[in-house]
């Protein structure tokens, strides 16, 4: 077959074996190859991976185009499926669509039984931040990614996990498996090292075994507390497909909820207006009364915070779907089985669509036109994935227990360096000050 594609803007393969995967290794990352890629070429590009054609889309109008919001599979999971070789979505149309829906029931329920725990949790490492003397350094990225993992694995995996030590061994394992995933198969060195492949493995099989266990005792069983995969098992799915389910939420949430509580709180630390503000409508939800669930919705600004934070991080730069039958965006005809991806990354830096898109700027999501086009690209709304609604709520929490009783405060000539890869964290650790409002 022609190595060229058919008539979409892009580059020829590097090497005959391994497309274009050179040049992504030279870049950095997928992230910093497409924002090259699309400067160059416009908004549809083409480029190669290994010896299959992939076709990337980089402004809001294109993706619109080609993102059917009737489409049952989300971009940034049938992605993680096909890395960790899962059976993607397999399924027909009605099938894809249950268990979609499961996986939503999962969030809300697990998110109402745990409320008082998710609290909890919010207390106990506000309690270790007032105890810190105000010149302490507080290891952001460390505190952050511990609570996320104490929080998602007991959400969506249960009382196991009230054991610390359990929680530290998932922790590790689930360290091992994202670190390649987002890295390793990109660039090929994982197949092509056999410690790290085996180390791999095993920490995925380990992960999967912890799973099964609990598919196993949660079934034909009632518990008082509702956990994420409660609401799988109760569904018409397979154990197959409840494991493969399960893993991607818990693999997925872990990571996005964990950086998005980073990121959130260093851009509050950055910006001491937005800060202000929403310790201010913190304080006119709450009041002296107790932080629940139903006030939680209330907090629009603290939503725009949230949004924002996700749009200035780029907090998920890349995700794909396969075209499944052919296609035209623009004047571009994409052949079938194309590889299709959204540079989301680029889009949510676009100029056209985002005034001063480099400036942290909440207030930009007042505008309905603003929200609609972020709920389009899948960040908000009936299209975003689980794992990231289930992200906004814990970070909702989280901050309005740290904001109502800590100003949050950068550590001075501190410059934080972005990592791009399947979710966005800086490169070393963030270190943040913290100094109480009363």
């Amino acid at each position: 077959a022609s190595r060229q594609a058919a008539g979409i803007p892009g580059i020829t393969p590097t090497e005959e074996k391994d497309g274009n995967l050179p040049d992504i290794v030279n870049s950095g990352s997928l992230h910093e190859f497409l924002v090259n890629l699309h400067e160059r070429y416009g908004p549809v590009v083409s480029f190669w991976f290994g010896r299959r054609l992939v076709v990337s889309l980089g402004t809001v109008d294109v993706l619109k185009q080609h993102i059917n919001p009737n489409k049952t599979s989300d971009p940034f999971e049938t992605m993680l499926k096909s890395l960790l070789r899962y059976q993607s979505g397999g399924g027909n149309v009605s099938e894809n669509q249950m268990r979609k829906k499961l996986c939503e029931n999962g969030v809300t329920n697990s998110l109402k039984s745990n409320f008082a725990f998710l609290l909890k949790l919010s207390e106990e490492l506000l309690d270790k931040w007032l105890s810190y003397p105000e010149t302490q350094h507080v290891p952001l990225s460390q505190h952050m990614l511990g609570f996320a993992m104490k929080s998602v694995t007991q959400m969506v995996m249960g009382s196991t996990f009230e054991n610390d030590q359990e929680v530290i061994r998932f922790q590790k394992n689930h360290g091992t498996v994202w670190s390649e995933i987002g890295k390793g198969f990109l660039d090929g060195s994982l197949d092509k090292n056999t410690t790290r492949k085996k180390q791999y493995e095993d920490a995925l099989m380990q992960l999967e075994s912890v799973l099964r266990n609990i598919i196993k005792e949660r079934k034909g069983r009632n518990f008082s507390q509702h956990i994420f995969i409660d609401s799988l098992v109760k569904g018409n799915l397979n154990d197959q497909q409840i494991l493969e389910d399960s893993m991607i939420f818990s693999l997925a949430s872990c990571i996005i909820t964990a950086k998005l509580c980073t990121w959130a709180i260093c851009f509050l630390t950055t910006s001491e207006e937005v800060q202000k503000n929403l310790y201010e409508e913190i304080n006119q939800v709450f009041g002296n009364g107790p932080i629940t669930p139903e006030k939680i919705e209330q907090l629009r600004y603290c939503q725009h915070v949230l949004c924002e934070t996700v749009r200035t991080a780029k907090l998920t730069p890349v995700s794909a779907q396969l075209q499944d039958i052919e296609g035209k965006i623009d004047q571009f005809i994409i052949p079938r089985e194309t590889l299709v991806l959204y540079a989301l990354g680029v889009v949510l830096q676009d100029p056209n669509t985002w005034p001063s898109p480099h400036k942290f700027d909440p207030d930009r999501f007042d505008d309905e036109l603003v929200m609609k086009t972020f709920s389009s690209l899948g960040f908000s709304g009936t299209q975003e994935c689980p794992e990231l609604r289930f992200a906004y709520m814990v970070t909702t929490v989280l901050l309005s227990v740290l904001v109502k009783r800590l100003h949050l405060l950068s550590v001075e000539g501190q410059v934080i360096e972005t990592k791009y890869e399947l979710v966005t964290s800086s490169r070393e650790e963030a270190w943040i000050t913290v100094s109480k409002r009363y």
